[in-house]
């Protein structure tokens, strides 16, 4: 209870005090003014918040913003208070996941990865002010990724493989949906997904300012968009089915895949597995290129077996890392008692200094590496293949 109370002591000197928040090109997080053009949020609506080891509490809007500028994790549940209790027993379930074992049908698919895809992609996805899940350009920028979803897969899948493909929306009431693509598996008798993930939405520390969000997660964003057009170019087809998801409102609390996975988790979806991929494309100076595999809040075997595909498929090691308590989507999926895996771009206290600010760009600092990003397009081709199968009829 003592850090739960520390957390609201915080917030309340937060609110008391704004400029504890500011720096040179930040607004203040107390900013009095209520309303904001091509917005429509209210700082004052209350949200019910799940932090560590706590009980449920209601907070404010602005109380969410002022945890999340302090790097405090949590799940907002407001609308998904049950997520996981439906699937209660799958806790006793004890997945199964193989030894990396289909190289000669991953290795030419990841030969045609490119760079170039995802160059174009994320200069246009950082084009738009803000990605935030709450305005205006944060629904145009998640219908410029539908429609550049869709044109990747009439121009790359072949006709026949199109009509094993859907492209959805997942809605959501905040206007910024969820995206789900899915490549229908050709088994009659096994019903199980494997799902690959990022989150579509971007933030600044005071969200009503510039958010260009190129790593955070554009990057993850086009990282497994490249990953998708290889496979479907290679006429991919998977014996168990494929799906990747482009989460909402990761940055409001996980807010979209936790509506995701409820969904899922009511109509006793069978998900094998599913692997986030969430900041691919940063290389601190003076460090070891490397794969940050999450150990916390994920599945533990399917974490070993992502360790294999890195060592199988990848030219970079990876090293165990933590990044906490409802860092990223996947810990939706480990809530609702799915195998979830989380991989980042290094070790945690590695990461890019310049997320949730104007700074976070491509061409901000040569830190930041295309190159690196296309290591875990290699990872999200052969999470599928080697776990979804493919069917040679």
């Amino acid at each position: 209870m003592r850090a739960f109370t520390i957390i609201l002591a915080f917030v309340s000197a937060a609110l008391a005090n704004p400029l504890l928040f500011a720096d040179s090109q930040q607004t203040p997080l107390g900013n009095q003014q209520t309303t904001y053009p091509g917005f429509d949020v209210d700082l004052n609506e209350r949200r019910l918040i799940q932090l560590e080891g706590q009980q449920p509490v209601w907070l404010t809007e602005l109380d969410k913003i002022n945890l999340k500028a302090q790097g405090v994790g949590f799940f907002d549940i407001t609308d998904t208070p049950s997520l996981g209790l439906a699937n209660s027993l799958r806790s006793d379930l004890k997945p199964q996941f193989p030894t990396p074992n289909a190289s000669d049908l991953v290795i030419p698919v990841i030969k045609t990865l490119s760079s170039d895809g995802p160059i174009q992609n994320l200069k246009d996805f950082t084009s738009f002010r803000t990605r935030y899940y709450r305005s205006d350009t944060g629904r145009q920028s998640q219908q410029w990724l539908l429609s550049k979803i869709s044109e990747i897969t009439s121009l790359h899948a072949p006709k026949s493989l199109q009509k094993q493909i859907s492209i959805n929306e997942f809605s959501h009431p905040w206007g910024q949906n969820s995206i789900i693509v899915r490549i229908n598996g050709s088994s009659a008798t096994d019903d199980s997904i494997v799902i690959v993930g990022a989150h579509q939405d971007s933030t600044n520390m005071w969200p009503f300012l510039p958010a260009p969000g190129a790593d955070d997660d554009g990057s993850g964003t086009v990282t497994i968009l490249e990953s998708y057009r290889a496979l479907i170019a290679a006429n991919y087809r998977p014996t168990k089915s494929v799906e990747f998801h482009w989460y909402s409102a990761e940055e409001g609390g996980l807010l979209g895949s936790a509506a995701v996975a409820q969904a899922y988790e009511a109509r006793s979806a069978n998900v094998y597995a599913m692997s986030q991929f969430d900041m691919t494309a940063w290389v601190k100076k003076g460090t070891r290129e490397e794969a940050g595999v999450i150990t916390d809040y994920v599945d533990l075997s399917l974490t070993e077996f992502h360790k294999q595909l890195i060592d199988e498929y990848l030219d970079i090691p990876w090293v165990e890392t933590k990044c906490g308590y409802g860092c990223s989507d996947h810990a939706s999926w480990n809530k609702a008692k799915y195998p979830s895996v989380f991989t980042i771009e290094s070790a945690f206290e590695n990461h890019s200094p310049n997320i949730h600010s104007t700074k976070d760009t491509y061409d901000y600092s040569d830190e930041f590496s295309f190159s690196h990003m296309l290591e875990f397009s290699k990872l999200a081709v052969a999470f599928v293949i080697e776990l979804a199968g493919w069917s040679k009829e």
